[in-house]
């Protein structure tokens, strides 16, 4: 097998299952559907991640986990790469559901890649404490724009629909999470490892 897909074939398969559903026009089936979910569609929670309003919203997210896999992918193994995804994105998913109940419909990858960017960037911080520091302060910055002032200027245009920011917070907390216990397994384990 290649190195190339060896060392990213999950991001590939994201992009290819993101990239299927959308030209096959299943984001209704597939997104995140409250009364559904409450009639027991349970797996409406994860799916949602990897349906997207339009072709523009995919082509954002598709460009946000390019952008991931330059930046911090080499941080992490692959199967810590899908943990963190599943576990980013169902946190997004049970987030909306349990605070925003007002919320009836979600679509899109962005929570979940904000879970794996925090997830690289907390253990790029082990290795380049500068770059991964000022990585984590932008991130921090953006989430807290949105927080208390919506939606980044032109995101809504660009993704052809109202950006639901509090998929990205939960989706990075859920990584932030994950990126500190790895990195503390991994911290113990070095030190275990000294004489």
């Amino acid at each position: 097998m290649p190195a190339f897909i060896k060392t990213w074939w999950f991001p590939l398969c994201l992009a290819a299952l993101s990239t299927g559903l959308q030209l096959a026009d299943l984001r209704d089936v597939w997104r995140f559907d409250r009364a559904a979910v409450e009639g027991g569609a349970w797996w409406l929670l994860l799916s949602g991640n990897v349906v997207h309003l339009n072709l523009g919203h995919l082509g954002m997210n598709l460009l946000g986990l390019a952008v991931i896999v330059l930046l911090v992918w080499h941080h992490l193994r692959t199967a810590e790469w899908v943990l963190c995804f599943v576990v980013s994105a169902l946190a997004v998913g049970i987030g909306l559901y349990l605070r925003d109940p007002n919320l009836d419909y979600y679509v899109g990858l962005s929570g979940a890649l904000h879970g794996l960017l925090l997830a690289g960037v907390i253990l790029d911080l082990a290795d380049a404490p500068v770059g991964g520091g000022l990585l984590l302060a932008a991130i921090v910055a953006k989430l807290g724009w949105e927080q208390w002032l919506g939606a980044v200027p032109g995101s809504e245009w660009a993704a052809g629909g109202n950006v639901v920011v509090n998929s990205h917070l939960y989706g990075a907390l859920a990584g932030a999470a994950v990126g500190l216990v790895l990195l503390g397994w991994r911290l113990a384990r070095r030190a275990h490892r000294r004489p």
